[in-house]
């Protein structure tokens, strides 16, 4: 064999090669991660469906504990609390329904209410879901519950807004995400804890909010995923295995 047609012999088999390995190491990495993704879902399913089993805890953060409270060592936890609900301030937050909810389904509203706590101080309760032909209060006047009331519910904070997020219509009281922090300042709350609390009970007279437990329902799909993109790095090897031999083949 001459120089050149080894030179040629070699770079007819380098590029496949070096583009194997990069596809394959590239594979192979999007398999790890999500087997990392698994690990990590287990985790925070294990965590949040144990604080959802637990006894609700009596009382909320206090305010002075507010701006260095930490989500992932909060949200989820259930508590009881004395709350008065200032019912003619609520905002109606726009669902199509819940994945932790799944008692609800349809177009409607979520009722976003302040309340005070026996300090002063003022938390937001979502007092639960609406239909959206009963979004005004006068539909639902049995449902404006007055005075000190004891409720469960489960810690929750905000949503992000995302790219499709409409914006909020504070002229029609409607909004598009869960965030005291974006609603409370068109409302005139005050200053508002960081995070809002699910009701679970009591519920009101003639059922509207309709109220109700959280339900945890995350899918956990990674070892799936990650089979595939083992399985595509399986295949790339067999094809490369395949495409040299067939060189060598052709060569001899």
């Amino acid at each position: 064999m001459t120089v050149q047609a080894s030179a040629r012999s070699s770079r007819g088999w380098f590029a496949p090669t070096l583009a194997a390995l990069c596809a394959l190491a590239v594979l192979i990495g999007l398999g790890m991660w999500q087997l990392d993704r698994k690990a990590w879902k287990e985790n925070l399913i294990s965590t949040i469906t144990a604080r959802l089993a637990a006894t609700p805890v009596v009382g909320v953060p206090p305010r002075s504990q507010w701006q260095t409270l930490e989500r992932a060592q909060m949200e989820y936890r259930r508590v009881t609390v004395p709350v008065e609900f200032l019912n003619d301030q609520e905002a109606l937050v726009y669902t199509i329904g819940s994945a932790l909810r799944p008692d609800v389904k349809g177009l409607g509203y979520w009722v976003f209410t302040p309340a005070r706590l026996p300090g002063g101080s003022i938390v937001v309760v979502n007092r639960g879901f609406v239909p959206a032909e009963r979004k005004d209060p006068a539909t639902r006047r049995e449902g404006q519950v007055s005075g000190p009331v004891d409720i469960v519910g489960v810690l929750r904070w905000p949503d992000e807004r995302g790219l499709f997020t409409p914006d909020d219509e504070p002229q029609h009281n409607i909004w598009y995400v869960r965030d005291p922090a974006v609603i409370g300042p068109a409302k005139h709350w005050g200053s508002v804890a960081p995070f809002f609390i699910d009701l679970e009970t009591p519920e009101p007279p003639g059922s509207l909010p309709r109220a109700g437990p959280v339900e945890l329902r995350l899918p956990d799909n990674h070892l799936q995923y990650a089979l595939t993109w083992f399985g595509l790095a399986l295949t790339l090897v067999g094809v490369y295995v395949a495409f040299m031999i067939s060189r060598f083949r052709r060569r001899a």
